[in-house]
């Protein structure tokens, strides 16, 4: 029989609440539920951490591409400079 079985099987009517066996099993069955609790909690940080990684990697790559826009803009701005003084010097 598994752990989960024994866990969900109904514990005896005739044992009393003194019973060694009973209280062992009682705290076999609140242990395993700490345990699932723990693992869950464990598996929830894990997913936040990497939630937070991929955030920042994300935001470092924003502000990246925002200089890389910002010096397209410039670029962008200074290639029309000479385009409109290219065509000035060859309507003349």
């Amino acid at each position: 029989m598994s752990h989960e079985n024994e866990s969900k099987t109904k514990l005896s009517e005739d044992r009393g609440p003194g019973d060694l066996s009973l209280l062992v099993e009682l705290h076999k069955k609140e242990i395993w539920d700490w345990k699932q609790k723990e693992s869950e909690w464990v598996k929830t940080e894990n997913l936040l951490s990497g939630t937070k990684k991929i955030i920042d990697e994300m935001g470092a790559k924003i502000i990246q591409q925002v200089a890389v826009i910002k010096t397209l803009e410039y670029d962008n701005g200074v290639y029309k400079k000479e385009i409109e003084k290219l065509l000035a010097e060859k309507n003349k």
